[in-house]
């Protein structure tokens, strides 16, 4: 599972060193402190002459050449043309923050305002607004809150984002997939699909991070992005992103830890904190305690981790609560599992009286033991259940408000949902869960349009025309997780 991006250095306590005036963030991390990294490394940035690699790939050079190199000048990357191509990048539709300034309206004069804003940002009177909140709902009927950054935050933060990618997506590791160029939900099923199928996989860790973007540190983040960044305006437009606030029910409240989501930078910000906090940990956890085979794959704030031995994933269970407290953060007690999975999972709980073996979900999948056509063991996926409801719900619920509407415009809608749908969900395996939710979109459709009039000449032949029409059929879009995971890491290391 190391892939471009990974990072294998040792992780061991060390003393600290004496040529530091406080504590070095690598001992407190059980990291070993590399020498004189804390001061002198650093990397100014030069000039590029004819025939020079572009800016940002001189600044990846670096930071894979060098791993302990601190980056002194990284601002200047920021420059209108990078400021002006993430503006285009964020969704013309999108909400508009506290300031009420949309993508339309902040585009009729685009060269101006984008030569203003750079301005701001290099002389540093760019100030960061406050998140206007909002709620969405989740699958379990509670809400989860957003912070919605005004238009300026937004194209601000995805110009510092892709220049600080330059550095992280070398540091970063192989099993970290969550919001990192050319990486998606599928590439983190498909490792771990491939991992528990190959690896002598018995147990299975389902974790859950309780309410991680809110309690992350302030202070450790800063630390840790020390590491790489030694550049004081980069670091400060980064406390301005997080010390903005929140703005709710038009009341002001600050924020002292946490980092909003939504933000175009709070997924960066969460992978240098995870990275730190436990990927690195992980890594050296499972250098130095496993006896067995350990498969550990995490998108985000979510991961899951495979264990040959039931003795090692206890162990690991306990070290990592110890771990996340030291950082503030905390596994969700009712939410974080430790199961038996695998091949052999249900052959020995049969022997033990017990039943089958136990399921658990991860990327919007329930995952359970299969078997396939050959009699192999196969890692099935199918869509999670409550996740299906909810969006057959929030479907429903639509078409009651677009049921006068015209077919032609409700089918275009209905189509796209649908091919949403199709386009994450449809996994091997899955392909009877995938027709189910058409079939249920379907009928939810015919009965909108037969409340639309009393003398409804509206049949079951004449919908399956229209659902024949508009919603595309249920078919598998994605190849087995061995076929696209073998392609990417060919040449590399295999499945760790």
């Amino acid at each position: 599972m190391h892939e471009r991006g990974k990072s294998d250095s040792p992780v061991v306590p060390a003393k600290p060193s004496n040529k530091t005036a406080q504590a070095a963030a690598e001992v407190v991390e059980e990291r070993g402190l590399a020498e004189e990294n804390t001061a002198d490394k650093t990397r100014p940035g030069h000039r590029a002459g004819p025939g020079a690699p572009s800016a940002l790939a001189r600044v990846r050079q670096v930071a894979q050449g060098d791993k302990e190199a601190r980056f002194t000048a990284l601002l200047h990357h920021v420059t209108v043309f990078r400021l002006r191509a993430a503006y285009w990048a964020i969704r013309p539709k999108a909400a508009p923050g506290v300031d009420g300034v949309t993508w339309e309206v902040y585009g009729q004069d685009l060269e101006e305002n984008l030569q203003d804003l750079h301005a701001r940002v290099h002389s540093g009177s760019y100030q960061a607004k406050p998140s206007r909140r909002a709620y969405i709902p989740k699958a379990d009927g509670r809400s989860r809150p957003l912070g919605i950054a005004s238009l300026e935050d937004k194209v601000v933060q995805r110009a510092v984002v892709e220049v600080l990618d330059a550095i992280y997506e070398v540091d970063f590791l192989g099993f970290s997939y969550g919001f990192r160029p050319g990486r998606s939900p599928h590439h983190a099923l498909d490792a771990l699909a491939v991992g528990v199928e190959r690896k002598r996989v018995n147990w299975v860790l389902d974790a859950d991070v309780r309410d991680f973007f809110n309690q992350l540190d302030h202070s450790w983040l800063e630390r840790f992005l020390e590491h790489r960044i030694a550049d004081q305006r980069v670091l400060r437009l980064i406390r301005k992103w997080l010390s903005a606030g929140v703005i709710e029910d038009g009341q002001w409240s600050e924020n002292v830890e946490g980092a909003p989501q939504g933000a175009s930078a709070s997924p960066l910000l969460a992978n240098v904190y995870l990275h730190y906090v436990f990927d690195l940990w992980a890594q050296w956890w499972r250098n130095r305690f496993a006896d067995g085979d350990v498969v550990i794959v995490r998108f985000a704030d979510d991961f899951t981790v495979g264990f040959e031995h039931q003795e090692d994933a206890q162990r690991f269970l306990a070290d990592l609560r110890e771990r996340f407290a030291k950082f503030g953060l905390e596994l969700h007690p009712d939410k974080t599992r430790l199961i038996e999975f695998g091949r052999h999972a249900a052959r020995r709980r049969r022997a033990r009286g017990l039943g089958k073996p136990e399921t658990f979900d991860f990327l919007g999948f329930t995952h359970f033991c299969g078997i396939s056509k050959r009699g192999r063991f196969w890692l099935r996926r199918i869509t999670i259940r409550k996740r299906m409801q909810a969006k057959l719900r929030e479907v429903n619920d639509q078409l009651k408000r677009r049921r006068h509407r015209p077919i032609p415009e409700q089918g275009k809608w209905l189509r796209s949902v649908v091919q949403g749908h199709i386009a994450y969900y449809a996994v091997p395996g899955n392909t009877d869960a995938v027709a189910a939710f058409r079939t249920q979109v379907g009928r939810q459709w015919f009965k909108a349009l037969r409340r639309r009039s009393q003398r409804t000449r509206l049949n079951w032949k004449r919908m399956d025309c229209l659902t024949t029409k508009w919603l595309p059929p249920a078919r598998v879009r994605h190849p087995f997780p061995d076929v696209r995971f073998d392609a990417r890491i060919r040449g590399r290391s295999p499945v760790r």
